[in-house]
């Protein structure tokens, strides 16, 4: 290879045409192995050493690595503000998405401490917060509503209404089961390294997803806004059967509940914009939740809404922690499915809002420690009668927005709770639940802003735009857990349709450069004549194969069947012929017979000097047989008949295979006969592109031997064009193009 001088825009590369045997000789390709044996991971594997043990006990538990390094003096302020101001809104956050979950608000109380405390020794990501979060709350009280239903207690206590302890203990019991077992899953899949899951949760799956859990959330709570008490619905289409239950009971709307609920929504609203617009401004947002939960028990108790209005309340809030219990494994069987579903669902919201901030700020997030931290949170956690958990994106945005660097601000924040849950807890008692509802509906704000998605994904993508509204209309339509299971089917089946149905593109050289591209995409593209260049979009294997053979023949117009028919019918012809003449010459004398086998034998001699000439004895006219072959759509000219002029015109044929990443049996298989088939009907076909772990799968498949040796790979499509020239001395076109090369 050669390299000359050049001005700014050109390069010059003089070098020979590579065959992958020359590309093996100039590169130096090794045959030695750089991965160890499976003997040798397996030593490496159980080898102990202080520093090994060392590295195991940092990367499973990193608060170890980094706080003995922690900086009081860069990070303690920054970390104690947003500690404080994460706290103030894990208190009515945690209240308020208990409701969700169909439980008591301590148990929210519960669920913003003690997770918060394991992800602070086990978490990698700096700036999420991990506590109550709507999608999971609703997905929990999905489980406990349809395993303790209100009319599985009717009548188990004096008065013959619905045993409301008896229900509260029973959902809890059922949450923590159900925690347990995410956590379970979650812990598994990290310990296995199966982190990338997640990866086939696509943005638009998980966008689409949470829209329509925020559409389950909203519904679930205008029962306490109109303070109306729908029938309970499951399964599918039982968001829209509350929502006519709902609208049948707006006539018996308590009007005081409505009132509340309507004042606390507003200044919700227009302190949350306040707070959107002067952000740059304002050392710290306004904790209005905090502020109107306060405010709303305060009036609520000193007015009497309770016993005057009948304004329903949170109730008793007990103070002090509850000793840890072991989770009822009998109900495992029954939440199983649930279970893994949140697991998932969980971990891609933590990890997708980890990698965000980790990114921003110049940090790596390990995926698979994420997994394992969170399943210790829900493991842990549901002990201690908390359940599921993940990361908020608005405390997350508030923890990071107010100066948090660590998680130190996640502790602080569990101080704050703490001290409620011991403390303060029970001053709230008179909280109306109007009121939470209307903090979930202001939180839900984000969420409900992912139906911008839709015009974009029309513009961009429309297949992200099919996953997307398929995610939503079923998760509308069908519940969470379906709808889950429906949209990772159909977000699978784009993966398959869009390898199964790829671009497939003839490729025309651009003159003066050694560019080859599409035909029907760029003008400057021409094909060379006798020669067809193909390349798929797609990797090929087993579920396009038979298509890319299909495609081949459509794009370049070459019909191997009818062209293999009627090389068959031609060759069979002529042995007939042979034969007939073979016992005609018998039965004639001796002279007769000499004479007629010299003009045999000139008559060869002069089809041997055409086939030399590069006739196809496979087209090799026979008068009798004219008009039938005409109708096939052969023509006759002289004594040689071709099937297509297309095809007659066509003597070499290159298969771009540079986007194939790896190839199995029924890809060489096809590839194997694409090269017996086409070298019947006398094309040449080559490889150009092939990626070195190709290369390797080929021949680990038996793919060449003698008659197809690897003289017929290429680097690249233009050295397999310069070789197929040169062997074919057309030295009338050499491409227009010398040894530059203009870009």
């Amino acid at each position: 290879m050669e390299d000359r001088k050049c001005s700014d825009g050109e390069y010059f590369v003089k070098r020979r045409v590579l065959d992958e045997l020359r590309l093996d000789e100039v590169a130096q390709k090794g045959t030695w192995s750089t991965k160890p044996t499976v003997g040798e991971r397996m030593t490496e594997s159980l080898r102990c050493s202080v520093p090994r043990l060392k590295q195991a006990a940092l990367s499973r538990i990193p608060v170890l690595s980094w706080l003995p390094h922690y900086s009081f003096r860069d990070n303690a302020i920054g970390d104690l503000v947003s500690g404080c101001s994460v706290g103030i809104m894990h208190l009515p956050q945690g209240m308020a998405y208990a409701l969700l979950a169909s439980l008591r608000p301590v148990f929210g109380l519960y669920t913003s401490l003690y997770p918060v405390l394991v992800y602070f020794i086990f978490g990698t990501s700096r700036h999420i917060s991990i506590g109550t979060f709507a999608v999971i709350s609703i997905m929990v009280g999905s489980v406990t509503e349809r395993l303790a239903p209100d009319s599985n207690f009717n009548g188990t206590n004096e008065t013959g209404s619905v045993d409301l302890d008896a229900r509260d203990e029973s959902r809890v019991r059922i949450a923590c089961s159900l925690t347990v077992l995410a956590g379970i899953f979650q812990i598994l899949l990290g310990v296995v390294r199966f982190g990338f899951v997640v990866t086939y949760l696509s943005e638009p799956l998980v966008r689409g997803y949470t829209t329509g859990s925020a559409c389950h959330v909203c519904v679930s709570q205008l029962k306490y806004l109109f303070g109306v008490t729908p029938a309970r619905f499951t399964g599918p289409l039982s968001l829209i059967y509350t929502l006519v239950d709902l609208c049948r009971l707006l006539p018996q709307t308590k009007v005081p509940e409505l009132v509340v609920s309507l004042v606390a929504l507003s200044v919700l609203i227009v302190v949350k914009e306040v707070n959107a617009c002067y952000r740059q401004k304002l050392p710290l947002p306004i904790p209005i939740e905090m502020i109107v939960i306060i405010a709303a028990t305060i009036i609520t108790h000193f007015c009497g809404l309770t016993s005057k209005y009948n304004v329903d309340v949170v109730g008793e809030i007990p103070s002090g922690l509850k000793a840890p219990q072991a989770p009822d494994t009998t109900l495992f069987s029954e939440v199983v499915g649930d279970a893994f579903a949140i697991a998932i669902v969980g971990y891609a919201i933590n990890i997708s809002l980890g990698k965000t901030f980790a990114l921003k700020h110049g940090y790596k997030v390990d995926s698979n420690q994420e997994l394992v931290a969170l399943g210790l949170s829900n493991t842990i956690g549901g002990f201690f009668q908390c359940y599921s958990v993940t990361s908020s994106l608005s405390r997350s945005l508030v923890q990071e927005s107010t100066g948090g660097k660590t998680q130190v601000a996640g502790v602080i924040s569990s101080v704050i709770v703490l001290v409620t849950v011991l403390k303060i807890g029970s001053l709230f008692s008179d909280l109306p639940k109007a009121v939470l509802s209307t903090i979930v509906f202001v939180n839900l704000k984000g969420m409900f802003k992912q139906f911008t998605d839709v015009p974009l994904l029309w513009k961009t993508n429309k297949v992200d735009l099919m996953v997307w509204l398929v995610t939503f209309s079923s998760t509308i339509l069908l519940n969470l857990d379906l709808g889950l299971a429906v949209s990772i089917g159909f977000s699978m089946l784009t993966v398959i349709f869009r390898t199964q149905l790829p671009r497939y593109s003839i490729l025309g050289h651009v003159s003066g450069t050694d560019l080859y591209l599409d035909t029907e995409t760029y003008k400057e593209a021409k094909e060379i004549p006798g020669i067809k260049i193909f390349r798929s979009s797609a990797t090929i294997y087993y579920t396009n194969a038979e298509m890319y053979l299909e495609a081949l023949q459509e794009k370049s117009g070459i019909e191997i069947g009818k062209l293999l028919t009627a090389k068959k019918k031609r060759d069979a012809k002529l042995k007939r012929q042979q034969k007939k003449e073979k016992s005609k010459n018998k039965a004639k004398k001796q002279s007769k017979a000499e004479s007629q086998l010299s003009a045999v034998a000139e008559r060869r001699v002069s089809t041997d000097e055409l086939d030399k000439g590069a006739v196809n004895w496979a087209y090799q006219h026979d008068a009798a047989a004219a008009d039938s072959d005409s109708d096939a759509g052969c023509h006759v000219d002289g004594s040689i008949t071709r099937a297509s002029p297309r095809a007659t015109a066509t003597h070499s044929v290159v298969l771009d295979v540079s986007t194939t990443s790896s190839v199995d049996t029924v890809a060489v298989k096809t590839l194997k006969n694409i090269f017996r088939d086409f070298g019947e009907i006398d094309l040449d076909v080559y490889l150009a592109g092939c990626q070195a772990c190709v290369v390797e799968q080929l021949e680990t498949a038996g793919f060449f031997s003698e008659s197809l040796p690897k003289s017929r790979l290429f680097v690249s499509v233009h050295d397999a064009v310069l070789h197929i020239l040169s062997t074919r001395r057309r030295t009338d076109l050499v491409l227009d193009m010398t040894c530059s090369t203009q870009m």
